[in-house]
């Protein structure tokens, strides 16, 4: 089933392999689209109460940066293992993300006043003009198409990894870090290959629910949405925050 590639880790081609005589009830767009909205909902919710716990200077805004970051890699990786389990564990990924973003995004606005607001405008916009691109077939998700925007994020991906070993050894990658051209440009391609992917996206819900994909796959496509989302603002994060740097 070639239609349902996707470079986003948790929407696969074989996981629809083995939905695809799925009996009952079927997923459809518009349950997703509930689902997300709900996943969303509870995202802002504990985003909120992170970004006051720093307001208010709290002790608790460390753990939440660690254990949000910590613990939502942990369930995405068993949900991603474990697709049956996302209706239970894609709003706890919410929650735990949500206290993660809420935090990391008061850090930031603390030094640069008014970042966050700018950086979830971006990222509405860049999510609607995607949707309509997609939508009125200006940017199709053809294998070709698939197949440079999941190269170049897999090359992202190891670049990221490389960085943190290096971390561990006290060594910078100027790239992800620097506010200057290079640094500024390469997180405009970051950014730029986060909002393709929903493009994938859109197009593997689309596909998902016209393959007749099981129920339970309407979270499962949520939760991968939500994973997108959540990347491409926190990249449109860090590269306002080198323009506010020059």
């Amino acid at each position: 089933m070639a239609l349902f590639q996707s470079n986003n880790p948790v929407l696969k081609e074989s996981i629809f392999d083995k939905a695809a005589h799925a009996e009952g009830a079927t997923m459809t767009i518009r349950g997703t689209v509930n689902k997300m909205s709900f996943l969303l909902i509870m995202l802002m919710a504990a985003a909120v109460f992170s970004y006051g716990e720093f307001l208010r200077g709290s002790s608790n805004v460390l753990p939440m940066v660690f254990g949000g970051a910590i613990g939502g890699f942990i369930i995405a990786l068993v949900i991603i293992f474990k697709k049956e389990w996302s209706g239970y564990l894609a709003p706890a990924y919410a929650l735990a993300e949500g206290l993660f973003l809420g935090a990391i995004s008061a850090m930031f606005n603390a030094s640069y006043q008014g970042i966050v607001i700018q950086a979830v405008g971006l990222t509405i916009g860049t999510f609607i003009a995607m949707l309509v691109l997609y939508r009125t077939g200006v940017i199709r998700a053809t294998e070709r198409f698939k197949s440079i925007v999941m190269t170049a994020t897999l090359g992202i991906g190891i670049f990221y990894l490389i960085a943190m070993v290096l971390r561990l050894f006290h060594i910078d990658m100027p790239l992800i870090h620097s506010s200057g051209m290079f640094g500024i440009g390469f997180s405009l391609i970051v950014v730029s290959i986060a909002a393709l992917n929903l493009i994938l996206d859109f197009d593997m819900i689309e596909q998902g629910a016209a393959q007749g994909a099981p129920k339970y796959f309407e979270w499962y496509a949520s939760f991968g949405l939500l994973v997108t989302l959540v990347w491409l603002y926190l990249e449109i994060l860090r590269l306002l925050s080198k323009l506010n740097r020059k």
